[in-house]
């Protein structure tokens, strides 16, 4: 089939009928799950429209090679990662295109701990589909399908165990939630309740019926912004369709965004434990700035969930996560996840007798810039052999593209796996030095030159 369909080490995700089709999701599930150790594989989804079709494909994909599945409905990446590790299973699909518009659908496989694939794992998901290897039984061993009930209870008793939850519920918070018609309005209406808010929920029916673009970005939640001084909330949550993103706008309609909602969770964390943070390449200084000033050892991966997640297993992290509003807490889970984000904010807020707009002014400010450009002539890794010579007053890291750090400023510049770009972010105390930068930056890219 031709069309717009991504396969990557973590699934596959494509525009519905014009580059992934059922077929695609029954093959890709087949290869997956004959690749798992014996036993049940967890199956939710987000609340995307074409959810239905492609759940049962999947269903049947994993089924016709013997494992049974635990079907989990409509149900946050969070918590089918929470599901994954406490049922014990043997794996987990969620059937998800995150933040792309409604005509796109995905899937994303998981491991037994309850955490997104590795890459290695990933990439042998893609050789048995490559080689057709899809272990299909015969009638008499095929799996079984039953429904997961109550699906969020152990993920939502596991968050208020983390908050002072009575501290909370004694300040009555009104909160606006954008749960973008996705799988996160039902968990997030309850963690809400439990925390005593009085909480006024938009698109909390999972049914794909974006009343804007879902990624929550400043553009698409102008609307909702403008919406939380109108309600009196002290805080509006915004999440992307499967719940595993954040971002916040304060109590005067100012877009805060998701860079710092993991500062903000980690100023809540790091205020009643010390240790290690991981954190990813193109993330904010701002958590890294918190993170030091108390003392904590602060870890940089490549981009990735599963990247800082290993290295979240292998330093002891108390928190990590990424600057796409992403809050890792080992406490709950290895997932990404915008509840851990909103209860520990509402725990900040709870514990200040400051607005959120004080506590954000409070924070280290930085201006960053996210920006993409074509990529000229040439091999991506002579690109940045030749911007690691031009900036020799720099330190440089090469996991992951090329960052280049300064003592003011740094600088990330990766190449994209799916298309013919170069994504560049910098970030610095001030915008035109950030403005100046992604500019150098891109015209290196471009021209193949510095200017």
């Amino acid at each position: 089939m031709s069309g717009t369909r991504i396969a990557s080490v973590s699934g596959v995700r494509g525009i519905v009928g014009n580059g992934l089709d059922p077929s695609i999701a029954v093959e890709f599930a087949a290869a997956y799950a004959c690749g798992c150790e014996p036993g049940p594989i967890v199956v939710g989804h987000d609340g995307r429209a074409s959810a239905p079709v492609f759940m049962r494909a999947v269903h049947a994909g994993i089924l016709a090679t013997g494992h049974d599945v635990l079907d989990a409905g409509p149900t946050a990446t969070p918590t089918l990662g929470r599901l994954v590790r406490d049922l014990g299973a043997a794996g987990g699909v969620q059937i998800s295109a995150s933040h792309n518009p409604p005509t796109y659908n995905g899937v994303k496989f998981f491991q037994s701990e309850g955490m997104v694939l590795s890459p290695a794992k990933g990439r042998a998901v893609l050789e048995r589909l490559e080689a057709r290897d899809f272990g299909w039984v015969a009638w008499d061993k095929l799996g079984k399908l039953s429904e997961i009930s109550n699906p969020d209870e152990r993920h939502l008793g596991d968050i208020l165990k983390v908050v002072d939850v009575e501290a909370i519920r004694r300040r009555k918070f009104t909160v606006l939630l954008d749960a973008c018609h996705g799988s996160g309005g039902r968990l997030g209406q309850a963690l809400l309740r439990e925390l005593g808010c009085r909480t006024i929920v938009l698109g909390a029916i999972p049914d794909g019926l974006y009343d804007h673009t879902p990624e929550p970005t400043e553009t698409n939640l102008k609307e909702f912004a403008a919406m939380v001084p109108a309600v009196g909330a002290v805080v509006g949550f915004a999440q992307d369709p499967d719940a595993d993103r954040l971002a916040l706008i304060d109590e005067t309609g100012r877009y805060i965004g998701e860079e710092l909602t993991l500062a903000l969770a980690a100023t809540r964390r790091l205020a009643a434990d010390r240790g290690p943070v991981v954190i990813n390449l193109s993330t904010s200084r701002v958590t890294e700035d918190i993170a030091t000033r108390l003392g904590c050892e602060v870890h940089r991966t490549p981009v990735g969930e599963i990247h800082v997640v290993e290295k979240m297993r292998s330093v002891g992290a108390i928190l990590g996560g990424e600057g796409n509003g992403g809050v890792i807490d080992p406490r709950i889970g290895f997932v990404r996840d915008s509840f851990v984000g909103m209860a520990m904010v509402l725990d900040l807020l709870a514990a200040s007798p400051e607005p959120l707009s004080q506590l954000v002014d409070r924070l280290p400010r930085y201006a960053m810039l996210k920006r993409q450009f074509p990529l000229g002539a040439g091999d991506p890794t002579e690109l940045f052999d030749q911007l690691v010579d031009a900036f020799p007053d720099a330190q440089a890291d090469r996991r992951d593209g090329l960052r280049l750090d300064w003592p003011d400023r740094w600088v990330h510049v990766r190449a994209s796996n799916t298309e013919p770009i170069v994504r560049v972010i910098a970030e610095s105390a001030e915008l035109h030095i950030s403005t100046q930068l992604a500019d150098q930056i891109g015209t290196w890219v471009t021209t193949g030159k510095g200017s």
